[in-house]
């Protein structure tokens, strides 16, 4: 009875010794960073599930359990974590929160909508209406995509010092992916001229756009969708740029999107964000940019 109760708790203590670190990220892109990485060492819970939207999401009574739970959370500034984000820490005060954007330059996040083309004298007021807001997209940036990987590592390996070569080369790993998704983007887009804009529902694309050294013409701006005088300024532009289709995302109605694409005689190609294949995804982007198959 003795050796049984002897081998019952070094087993409790084993488990505590070994246990996998508890991991909360906000968005699924950060979900792919930490598994790539984290492995079969780390249980990651994810807040905004797919389809839904990171910056009116509300967390479920059941995530607040695993919040109860969690070792650290990977903040990565979308906006519901500016409300939530003092509330999970209340709930669980150990637990380690860590910004995966450290390092990260981060951009404005700018809508594009225009007014009549007098307005044009005042862009503060007609085309950058929404400067104020920092861009939370980081990840569709490969560069910062590289400074993202490097902030879940150090700081798995901060919790778990015994696993940190098991880390270190899953790291390596996936580091060695976003050189290569870097390089296939660059081939991709080599015909592209410099400064080619493309048509977005909603401004997500910042950090891919200027890491490329393209640039974006949202029709949404500040959770705004433009009125019908912006529309056809939109349309216009969009015809005068030669955009090859109007992205959007199915977190958005994609109503005025279809409706401007319509009129411009191009596609409607959804391309989320939050999609989990972050470097698959940034790929196709590519390639609907270039026109190419």
């Amino acid at each position: 009875m003795l050796k049984k109760i002897l081998i019952i708790g070094i087993m409790g203590i084993s488990n505590l010794m070994f246990g996998n670190v508890n991991a909360v990220v906000s968005v699924v892109p950060q979900e792919t960073f930490v598994k790539a990485i984290g492995g079969d060492k780390v249980n990651v819970s994810l807040m905004v599930k797919a389809g839904s939207s990171p910056h009116t999401y509300e967390p479920k009574p059941s995530q607040m359990k695993d919040i109860s739970k969690a070792d650290i959370y990977f903040s990565i500034g979308v906006e519901f974590e500016g409300a939530w984000l003092p509330r999970f820490q209340s709930q669980n005060k150990k637990m380690k929160i860590v910004d995966v954007g450290v390092g990260v330059v981060r951009i404005p996040m700018v809508g594009h909508h225009h007014d009549e083309p007098k307005a044009k004298s005042h862009p503060k007021v007609d085309e950058h209406e929404h400067e104020n807001e920092l861009d939370p997209h980081i990840w569709t940036s490969i560069a910062n995509g590289k400074i993202i990987a490097k902030n879940i590592f150090e700081n798995l390996v901060s919790l778990d010092k015994t696993n940190e070569k098991y880390y270190k080369a899953n790291y390596d790993k996936f580091v060695a992916k976003l050189d290569n998704t870097d390089k296939t983007i660059k081939e991709i887009l080599k015909n592209t001229k410099p400064k080619s804009k493309f048509m977005v529902f909603h401004p997500a694309w910042g950090y891919f756009a200027a890491q490329y050294n393209l640039e974006q013409l949202a029709i949404e701006a500040g959770g705004k969708n433009p009125t019908p005088k912006q529309i056809a300024f939109l349309i216009a532009e969009a015809k005068e740029e030669k955009v090859k289709a109007v992205f959007t995302a199915p977190e958005f109605s994609e109503k005025v999107a279809s409706q401007i694409a319509k009129e411009v005689g191009v596609p409607v190609i959804k391309v989320s964000p939050l999609n989990p294949k972050v470097c698959e995804n940034l790929i196709s982007l590519a390639k609907a940019i270039a026109n190419t198959k």
